[in-house]
């Protein structure tokens, strides 16, 4: 009972009224979403429904964290658009399921610790250019598509009522919780707009007018294809960006929700349950996806804090799917888009534009360019990747320009070189033109107190500085090495010529 307990988080207090309406508005965010990725990427549209649910059912009982929403995400099937226009739906459920393993191994292996090299601006720019993304997303409903299958933008009445609607959606949004916060604003809005359309008898685009949801339960189906190398040469290299592209925002999302919860998810707890979702997606007919942003948000907005809201909005999603269609069909597309943009708002860091002018150029300069990579390619591991790249770069240049080195002459004539600053492959060039080996006497110690050695570079370099002394018959010695730096020494003295000078008394790492 006890692990019963743990697994659905019933053994801290939970507000059940606050997860029965998150759970519902979730379900009825998720589902618009779903229903436009699955079109875009030519799938059925109960193939992201069934994405919704089995992505939001397995991550909310098996997840890193309560208060998380998983679902077909767009950030996912973007990717994976190229495979299933050359080869079909069959390659596309296998690499969701082979993007799953991937995922369920990051967790067994507990890499996912990983994200937390990400640094803050590029969590800025990537929550930016996910705002960004999410809101032009809803400005394409502002669109039709005729029967030759050309879209047009909505003009004359249809726009005016479109666009009144919408923006009544965000001012109930954006007011109702100045009023009460019992009943989240999206639902109220949600249902709001779908009375007032239903009771004046106003045409206006519906969900129905993106694709019938009404369907069966998800069945077991193996994907058909051969198994072979390659099937496999095919799928890997897609799999492989699925499951990057799904972890990042997910783990991503692990940590927004950590600050706005004041509470610690487990990472790889998430990303094992990821990829277990991401397995039954592919075996039950679903497109697959990843922890979903904005709809994290709405469920944490209307005060979610456990699993709860999670199962009940995967379980409204199923229910939907085989009775509740028809209602749900007539729901106005402007209610929907609303809640999304107001979603869309809330994502978008404005803090990050507050401290633009305090913030070191790079990191202004990483931010945007984070930013810019979500918003124009949709590839928001290649964002982040990119943005941890830069950072790592202007890290390792700025500590590259802080070794120094203080020099003196002992009374028996042992000239001291005291470094500071890590000896890396970014400071080797300034650590050797410190050193006079022409000038210098007969003995050199350096004193790696305030150092220490860090890579292939710093041990080739000290090997080459060895090498200048002994030229001239002059001895070079290494002193108050750590222990790592010993270690790394002894491991490399089969390729390097380097004195270290022993030091019984004094120790930097401490004794295990």
């Amino acid at each position: 009972m006890k692990n019963t307990a743990a697994l659905f988080d019933f053994s801290q207090k939970i507000n059940y009224k606050n997860e029965l309406l998150a759970g519902f508005t979730v379900a009825m965010t998720m589902i618009p979403e779903s229903l436009s990725f699955a079109i875009l990427a030519g799938l059925s549209p109960l193939t992201g429904l069934y994405a919704a649910f089995m992505m939001g059912l397995v991550t909310a009982v098996f997840g890193g964290r309560p208060g998380m929403v998983s679902g077909g995400a767009g950030a996912t099937i973007v990717v994976l658009i190229a495979l299933i226009k050359t080869h079909g739906v069959e390659y596309l459920l296998t690499t969701v399921v082979l993007a799953g393993i991937f995922q369920m191994l990051v967790g067994i292996f507990k890499w996912g610790k990983f994200v937390r090299l990400i640094p803050q601006p590029v969590m800025y720019g990537f929550l930016n250019g996910l705002a960004v993304i999410i809101f032009m997303a809803q400005v394409e409903q502002f669109k039709i598509v005729n029967e030759n299958g050309i879209s047009s933008w909505l003009q004359g009445t249809a726009l005016y009522i479109m666009l009144g609607l919408t923006l009544l959606t965000i001012a109930i949004v954006y007011l109702f919780p100045k009023i009460t916060k019992v009943v989240p604003a999206s639902l109220v809005a949600i249902i709001v707009v779908f009375g007032i359309a239903a009771g004046f008898g106003i045409h206006t685009k519906t969900v129905a007018d993106i694709a019938s949801i009404s369907g069966n339960l998800p069945h077991f189906h193996i994907p058909n294809l051969p198994f072979s190398l390659e099937t496999l040469q095919i799928i890997f290299p897609y799999a492989l960006v699925m499951a990057g592209v799904g972890l990042i925002e997910s783990l991503l999302t692990l940590s927004m929700v950590d600050e706005i919860t004041n509470t610690k998810g487990n990472a790889n707890k998430e990303s094992v349950a990821q990829g277990l979702a991401n397995i039954t997606n592919g075996f039950f007919g679903g497109m697959g996806g990843c922890a979903m942003v904005a709809q994290t948000l709405v469920n944490l907005n209307a005060g979610s804090r456990a699993r709860l809201s999670g199962i009940i909005a995967s379980v409204t999603i199923l229910i939907i799917i085989l009775v509740g269609a028809p209602f749900i069909e007539k729901i106005p597309m402007a209610a929907l888009v609303g809640v999304m943009m107001m979603v869309a708002i809330s994502t978008f860091q404005w803090v990050s534009i507050r401290i633009v002018n305090k913030m070191p150029k790079s990191d202004i300069f990483v931010g945007i360019t984070v930013a810019l990579i979500t918003i124009i390619l949709h590839n928001l591991a290649l964002a982040v990747l990119v943005g941890v790249v830069i950072s790592a770069l202007v890290f390792a240049w700025d500590n590259a320009r802080r070794i120094r080195a203080r020099k003196y002459t002992d009374e028996n004539g042992i000239k001291y070189y005291q470094i500071s600053g890590p000896l890396f492959f970014g400071s080797v060039t300034t650590f050797i033109d410190k050193f006079d080996p022409a000038n210098d006497p007969d003995q050199v110690i350096v004193d790696f107190r305030e150092s220490r050695i860090v890579d292939m570079s710093a041990i080739d370099a000290l090997d080459k500085l060895s090498k200048k002394y002994a030229e001239r018959n002059k001895e070079l010695h290494l002193k108050h090495l750590s222990e790592d730096c010993r270690k790394m020494l002894k491991n490399a003295e089969a390729v390097i010529e380097v004195n270290v000078q022993d030091d019984p008394t004094y120790k930097v790492m401490p004794e295990k």
